[in-house]
């Protein structure tokens, strides 16, 4: 019996029907010229479906995201001293590299709001003067040592050590610190504080590497200036230039960070002797960033197209605290009322500025600190300044420019009193900073106050000088600022106990009330309680018109367009800028996007 039968298809030779190469060569001579347009005209398309066809399809599955390298130069006016969180206070330098090395238990996240740094928990006793941390795992330092609570409880001792001159020993008087295991370390308060946690954004020490160093070294310790922290970028190398000044720092990123890598893998800081040279080498890119001292700058800076300029509200303002005991037209409330109501603060800010700040009506910032708005106010009226120092009986002379009062003055001499009658002129001494924006602020003040009858004379000094003449109190109108935090606590500013210095109360302002709400206030764990305490305040010492209110800067940051992610919330103090650098990048990959199930 035959076996199945197998079905063939005809043989094809595919060969014969192609045509061959000289065939194709002489297919361009059997078109017309029109034809060989329209036929290259389609091969062109075929070739750009076939790359553009694919191309798409990847970028339709695909997404960009940031990707680890690249490297920026952040450009300072100045020199670093002391790299150390306990040393850093007046250097900018020094904080701002500081705040990229070091690490606390707590840190300043999104909209200025505390986080977790380096803590992964903290309880508060019902008392409110207890604080118990626990950190989180697997904390190294830089060198690949462990953290461990010895390192907190090292660097609140030192601290509070009066040997060691650290600025941060006036958050620290008063508390107790003790380890319970490596992971935590526990704070007790002789006092309810609310800001305390504030306090706890200090960056901490390795005390394997500063527990040998003496006080006496402490400033001097080689480490100050190549160190060791548990931050998001670790020390690399440091360069000087011929004449033995810090030319650079340059940082990369530490891999063991808790919170991941940086993507960006280097930041070098570089040192310049003024601002102008900073200006110059951004125009000539070599920088990448800087933070300028003015508005003004700004429009110095090219080409503007590759420029992202960051306007950030920070809890700054100047103000012009009036020393009542250095003048005697200032003992009068009414002439401190007369000169608020005679200041035009938007045509300072406008002019001075470029408007790149805001009005500033109170000494606690409404608005960035999350206080009301104050029910006393004091809204430019010219009219309203003149008739305050007409009631007060003000007067202009027969001759003159400037108002004069006629003031009895009582004396005793033994069991004889005598009453006497003494001329006292409308003047007012401004004494404020050399910095250029603060003379323009006490011209604008002198040509608006003079107008009102009042006569004006500036006296500028030197950072050195001023800040000796604010110890001594030795001025009758101080033009100057003061800086808060988003969740302040105003006591050293204006508590009667802080009027002399070291205490910050710069109008040696002394009202029993107010004193009474900031004690409270700053016990009052509560918030809105405690925002309902602060805003009592500021209409108690708005009333009093101890100093004149003016404007909150704009804190402003420079930097390259190729520099992405850069999300600057409200921030205390410009270190804080760098709280977030981690999540900053530079360079990108694309990656397939995940599938939705």
């Amino acid at each position: 019996m035959d076996g199945p039968r197998r079905f063939r298809l005809p043989s094809f030779n595919w060969r014969q029907y192609m045509p061959s190469l000289d065939q194709f060569l002489h297919f361009p001579k059997m078109l017309s010229k029109k034809e060989r347009y329209l036929v290259v005209a389609l091969l062109i398309v075929a070739v750009i479906s076939f790359i553009y066809i694919p191309l798409n399809i990847y970028r339709h599955y695909t997404i960009v995201v940031p990707a680890h390298g690249g490297s920026f130069v952040e450009g300072v006016a100045g020199q670093p001293i002391s790299i150390n969180p306990l040393l850093a206070q007046t250097n900018d330098a020094d904080k701002d590299i500081a705040n990229l090395i070091y690490a606390g238990l707590m840190k300043y996240g999104e909209n200025g709001t505390l986080a977790y740094d380096m803590a992964k928990s903290h309880v508060i006793s019902g008392d409110g003067l207890t604080y118990t941390f626990t950190l989180k795992d697997n904390l190294v330092w830089h060198d690949g040592t462990p953290v461990t609570a010895d390192d907190v409880i090292f660097t609140i001792l030192t601290a509070q050590n009066p040997d060691y001159g650290s600025f941060q020993r006036i958050n620290w008087q008063g508390v107790d610190v003790a380890k319970v295991d490596d992971k935590t370390v526990v704070f007790k308060l002789k006092n309810r504080y609310a800001q305390f946690l504030n306090n706890c954004t200090l960056g901490i020490m390795p005390r394997h590497i500063w527990e040998s160093v003496s006080p006496s070294n402490f400033n001097l310790y080689a480490k100050n200036l190549a160190p060791i922290g548990a931050g998001p970028y670790k020390f690399n190398k440091l360069r000087r230039d011929s004449s033995g000044n810090v030319a650079s720092v340059e940082l990369l990123s530490f891999k063991e960070y808790y919170d991941g890598e940086p993507y960006i893998s280097k930041v070098t800081f570089q040192f310049f002797g003024s601002e102008n040279e900073v200006i110059k080498s951004y125009n000539e890119n070599r920088i990448d960033a800087f933070s300028p001292s003015s508005p003004k700058i700004v429009d110095s800076v090219k080409p503007q197209n590759l420029v992202v300029t960051d306007e950030i509200k920070i809890p700054r303002y100047f103000a012009v605290f009036f020393n009542q005991n250095k003048s005697q037209a200032l003992s009068d409330k009414s002439v401190r009322v007369a000169l608020n109501y005679a200041t035009d603060k938007k045509t300072i800010l406008d002019g001075v500025l470029s408007g790149k700040g805001s009005i500033v009506d109170s000494p606690l910032i409404s608005g960035i600190t999350g206080i009301p708005n104050p029910t006393v106010r004091y809204d430019y009226d010219a009219e309203k300044a003149k008739a305050e120092l007409e009631k007060a009986d003000w007067t202009f002379p027969a001759e003159g420019n400037a108002r004069q009062k006629e003031i009895k003055v009582t004396q005793t001499s033994g069991k004889k009193t005598t009453t006497t009658t003494e001329t006292v002129n409308l003047s007012v001494e401004i004494t404020t900073s050399n910095w250029p924006e603060l003379v323009s602020v006490a011209a604008a003040l002198k040509e608006q106050w003079e107008k009102l009858g009042v006569f004006v004379s500036i006296k500028t000094l030197s950072l050195a000088e001023l800040q000796q003449a604010i110890k001594d109190r030795s001025y009758e109108a101080l033009l100057f600022g003061e800086v808060l935090s988003v969740d302040p606590d105003p006591f050293s500013f204006w508590h009667s106990s802080q009027k002399k210095d070291p205490g910050l109360n710069l109008a040696l302002y002394d009202n029993k009330n107010a004193d009474k709400l900031l004690e409270d206030a700053r016990e009052t764990l509560d918030n809105d309680a405690r925002i309902s305490k602060y805003a009592s305040l500021q209409n108690t010492i708005l009333a009093d018109a101890p100093a004149l209110f003016l404007y909150s800067p704009y804190y402003l940051y420079i930097h390259s367009s190729r520099i992405k992610n850069i999300v600057l919330s409200p921030i205390s103090i410009p270190p804080e800028r760098f709280d977030n650098t981690g999540k900053w990048y530079i360079d990108t990959q694309r990656v397939f996007k995940k599938s939705e199930k």
